[in-house]
């Protein structure tokens, strides 16, 4: 089997200084070094002294407190709505499909597009025309904003544009089910909604990307990176979701493949 070879990791990396969440949500890593753990080692082997072990060290590691949304995540359709339109029960992360999320990708490019734009159905079929791919079934799909150009600042979770619901919808019309997206959300950033919703009282604009999944439940990659090492297509995305019973998402290392 020939291997691609070009692997581009598109996850972002967790620790706790970087603030990429608010603060409800901030992940929580403590480290406990070789040193730390000398003593449990010891007390797990009657006899065994600090001395017996290489500089006197034992193994290391971390505690780490998260929620499924987190880092580099993929959501299941049950963080959008606990029912589809027809009443069935919402696919959580541990039912999704495996074959969803190895498959080809192709990339939109809307970086120049102003944050908290909206971006309609016509301009993903004018990227798709630009870039000449011909979207089929299962293709993941990314969208590639200037947010991560502000990874490790203050704007982080302020910069970028939302997919609309139209724009969603005809991705998931035509048989995509995994999408991704290097922002923090699918959707504009909270502070743009909030603006839009003082002044127009509409609550149809309130998360419209997330809740088009109710009408065609798929799956979406957020806070993703290095989108724009990628070419538009012709790539394969590996974003398998962490096994987590009846979660509404979990962590994904996705990676890009290419030659």
């Amino acid at each position: 089997m020939k291997l691609p070879s070009n692997i581009i990791d598109i996850s972002l990396p967790l620790d706790n200084e970087t603030v990429i969440d608010p603060p409800a949500m901030r992940p929580q890593i403590k480290y406990v070094s070789n040193k730390e753990n000398v003593d449990l080692m010891c007390s797990m082997l009657p006899g065994l002294k600090p001395s017996d072990l290489p500089d006197g060290e034992a193994w290391s590691w971390e505690i780490v407190t998260l929620t499924t949304h987190n880092g580099t995540h993929m959501d299941a359709p049950y963080h959008f709505h606990s029912k589809d339109r027809q009443g069935k029960p919402m696919m959580t992360i541990d039912e999704a499909p495996l074959d969803w999320f190895f498959r080809p990708g192709v990339k939109l490019d809307f970086r120049n597009m102003e944050d908290g734009h909206i971006v309609t159905a016509a301009e993903v079929e004018a990227e798709l025309k630009r870039i000449d791919h011909d979207l089929k079934p299962l293709d993941i799909v990314l969208v590639n904003t200037r947010t991560s150009e502000t990874f490790g600042t203050d704007k982080y979770m302020t910069t970028g544009i939302g997919m609309g619901r139209e724009a969603t919808l005809y991705l998931t019309e035509r048989g995509v089910r995994v999408v991704g997206i290097d922002a923090w959300g699918w959707d504009a950033p909270f502070v743009y909604t909030q603006k839009r919703y003082q002044e127009t009282g509409d609550p149809s604009i309130i998360w419209e990307g997330h809740y088009a999944g109710i009408d065609i439940p798929y799956c979406q990659m957020e806070k993703l990176y290095n989108l724009e090492k990628l070419p538009p297509d012709g790539f394969t995305v590996a974003c398998f979701p962490f096994k987590i019973k009846a979660a509404s998402g979990g962590w994904v290392r996705a990676v890009a493949m290419f030659d």
